[in-house]
């Protein structure tokens, strides 16, 4: 009664701590949010110039326009704004919302002189700064240090507070640098930044085909399914069903990338965009590839092979060598010699070899003619055919020696001379595996060059970053100051900071009388579980003694009638279980199934002392997990023991005890113990008063645990006993005991 009046009364403290809480907050809030800062701008409405220099002020705050004519300015809702210059007449302008503010002066007359400047120098700037970025295109592939100087040259003539869309394209273009060299991180900051300054498209889509390349697969598909919702151009929005294909790819989700693929097939042929049609049929054959489905790809692959022949040669050539690929994959290899003879054909009338850009996942190798003769070598070993495969790689090494590809003539030289050993020709082979040897000495050589012209490569990059980096903070800390400068002339009042302290202070005080009415209610909360604990012990030490007292008078028997042999068994029979009682005596719960072994050997051993009493069955239901069950040490035995002592023992003729274990549903399942002994009313005549009083002591330890047990595991047990016959003869216990928690 006492626990239950006090959770009522945490529950009535919590309430009022959390209310009280919940207005001081809104009361915070409202004394606060009335204030926010709003951005705008003072131009000329005759040529739309900037003017600097205005005084721009409300009743509480004041600042003037920078040199973009730009302000800043704290306000409320209400608030008049007034604009004020003796160049022109006053503006006033009352705040109804917060969205920038664009203030057209009229009849504003410059010096001629001043404007002239400020309009010549705002005009060089965009055109000074896209010089530069166009300059850093131009040494893109070539000069990558030269490049991202030109970028860092660009952010430096925007000067502190330059316009962040020109800031904003020097960031993104910096992405593109960084990305065609496949320093992926670096792009995605860079991308992020330029967003930050100005959200595009453009940017947006690079930042997420970027993601693509460094494997961020899943960061790419949430941006990509924000930009399908975009309205954007034919183009755009293949590429970005394209760019989410290739997510989709990479987390292999193949039925997912080919629906992309398709759309941006679908807008690819509305609006003939012959290239990405070719593309996208390429693109989809490779995720059929993927996915093991050959048939539907070879089909997308001959569409994509007959588009490519319309278009530029480098690229017929490229779809050429995927089908080709495919061909090797799936062991079609006259088809894959007789493409690539053609492609190796083909790729003689090309000035320079195609290089393979990073722009998907499906990155390939620059297209040569030593890389094409060397898998026509390897198809023809494939088939066996060693004499076909050695002009070719022969070919292969002369020309990659020539290119000076050490890598291709490494594998090709080392292809060779297995050729050579399998046709038994072990003087070449040796001859050639020497060179395949020199080969991998002289790129072993090559690579650590190229790991230490790397570093400093990634040396002079980083540096080159930090200082565009520090130019960008340099701004932003320029920025932060005009800011601070605006936001001290702001200043909230004295009376709005006791305010605070008034609302801090009481909240803290709520939060201590919180805290102390949780700690006093978790302290009587476990005070009372161990009391429970200590009562369960109790009890449970008050029936050992009981049950023991009563299978020592079983012995007593044995032995009173000289059956030393029978004595012996019990006794043997009796200190099994005597041990088991005892190791299970501090346990709240025990399996089921430990349980009714003890319970079937204690039967037994009543069975031997009365076997013309009675005979016992114990049925358990084949569906029953009794592994999931638990119940309370000897919680049936004091029911057992009343059936024989109380009800059987009395009976004139032989009687039956039987204990049933039922499935009542998933959760829980039902024990019944039935006698057809003389009845509870016949046994409580018969019994003598100590019997009474044991009896009685027994059963109230029973329920005693049962209440204490139910209260601790959330109403685990359930008992119920009754007459079994309309005449009162016979009993029946029925024990509903629910899953383990």
């Amino acid at each position: 009664m006492n626990s239950t009046k006090h959770i009522k009364q945490t529950a009535v403290f919590f309430c009022l701590f959390f209310c009280c809480l919940f207005a001081f907050s809104q009361q915070f809030e409202l004394d606060n949010s009335d204030v926010f800062e709003i951005k705008g701008s003072v131009k000329s409405n005759n040529n739309n110039a900037p003017i600097s220099g205005v005084q721009v002020f409300t009743e509480n705050a004041q600042t003037i326009t920078d040199g973009l004519g730009e302000f800043r300015i704290q306000v409320r809702f209400g608030d008049m704004l007034i604009i004020q210059s003796h160049e022109f007449n006053t503006v006033r302008y009352q705040i109804k919302d917060r969205q920038d503010i664009e203030v057209l002066v009229e009849d504003y007359e410059e010096d001629k002189k001043t404007s002239s400047k400020l309009n010549k120098r705002s005009k060089s700037i965009p055109i000074r700064h896209q010089t530069l970025l166009d300059s850093a295109v131009l040494y893109k592939e070539t000069d990558i240090e030269k490049s991202i100087d030109f970028i860092a040259q660009s952010i430096a003539q925007l000067g502190q507070r330059g316009n962040k869309t020109e800031l904003a394209k020097s960031l993104s273009k910096l992405g593109e640098i960084y990305q065609y060299h496949r320093q992926y991180d670096l792009a995605i900051t860079n991308f992020q930044e330029s967003l930050k300054a100005k959200e595009t498209l453009d940017t947006q889509l690079f930042l997420a085909n970027t993601y693509v390349l460094n494997k961020n697969f899943e960061k790419a598909t949430t941006l990509f399914l924000k930009l399908v919702d975009k309205a954007s151009p034919p183009e755009i929005q293949i590429d970005i069903y394209e760019g989410l294909g290739d997510a989709y790819i990479g987390v292999n989700t193949i039925q997912k990338a080919i629906d992309s693929y398709n759309k941006g097939l679908v807008i690819a042929q509305k609006n003939e965009i012959q290239s990405k049609i070719t593309d996208m049929n390429s693109k989809i054959a490779q995720a059929y590839v993927k996915d093991n489905r050959l048939q539907e790809a070879q089909g997308y692959f001959a569409n994509s092979l007959q588009l490519a022949k319309k278009e530029a040669p480098a690229r017929a050539i490229q779809e050429k060598e995927k089908v080709a690929d495919f061909y090797s994959q799936t062991n079609l290899f006259d088809e894959e010699i007789e493409l690539r003879k053609n492609s190796l054909n083909e790729l003689e009338q090309l000035s320079e070899p195609i290089l393979e850009a990073p722009n998907s996942i499906n990155e390939q190798d620059s297209i040569t003619a030593q890389r094409i003769n060397y898998k026509i070598a390897n198809a023809y070993i494939a088939q066996e055919k060693l004499d076909e495969a050695i002009p070719f790689l022969e070919e292969s090494i002369k020309e990659a020696d020539a290119d000076d590809d050490l890598i291709v003539q490494k594998d090709a030289t080392r292809k060779l001379s297995e050729v050579f050993k399998y046709k038994g020709d072990f003087t070449k082979a040796l001859e050639t595996y020497q060179k395949y040897v020199t080969l991998v000495d002289t790129l072993y050589i090559r690579k650590e060059q190229e790991i230490s012209r790397a570093a400093r490569f990634n040396r002079d990059i980083v540096a080159t970053q930090n200082r565009i980096s520090g130019l960008e903070q340099e701004r932003e800390l320029s920025q932060s100051k005009y800011d601070l400068a605006l936001t001290e002339q702001q200043l909230i009042q004295e009376t709005n900071k006791r305010q605070k302290w008034i609302i801090y202070s009481l909240i803290l005080g709520l939060l201590l009388m919180g805290l102390t009415i949780f700690f006093f209610y978790r302290n009587n909360k476990q005070q009372k579980l161990n009391n429970n604990l200590l009562a369960l012990k109790s009890l449970r030490t008050q029936m050992n003694p009981h049950f023991i007292f009563n299978a020592l008078n079983s012995v007593n028997n044995y032995i009173a009638k000289s059956d030393e042999r029978s004595a012996n068994r019990y006794l043997s029979d009796f200190s099994t279980l005597m041990r088991a009682v005892l190791e299970n005596s501090e346990q709240d719960f025990i399996p089921l199934a430990k349980e009714l072994q003890l319970l079937e050997l204690y039967l037994k051993l009543e069975h031997s002392r009365f076997p013309e009493k009675f005979d016992y069955q114990i049925h358990l239901d084949e569906h029953i997990d009794i592994e999931a069950f638990k119940i309370p040490p000897m919680l049936l035995q004091p029911y057992i023991e009343n059936a024989v002592w109380h009800g059987l023992r009395y009976k004139e003729e032989k009687g039956k005890l039987n204990v049933n274990l039922q499935l009542g549903n998933h959760e829980n399942i039902v024990i019944t113990i039935i006698d057809d002994g003389i009845g509870r009313k016949r046994s409580a005549v018969l019994k003598t008063q100590n019997q009474k009083k044991q009896k009685s002591k027994g059963m109230g330890n029973i329920k005693k645990r049962i209440a204490i047990l139910n209260s601790m595991y959330k109403d685990k047990l359930d008992v119920s006993i009754t007459d079994l016959n309309a005449d009162g003869t016979g009993t029946k216990v029925v024990l509903n005991l629910k899953r383990n928690a």
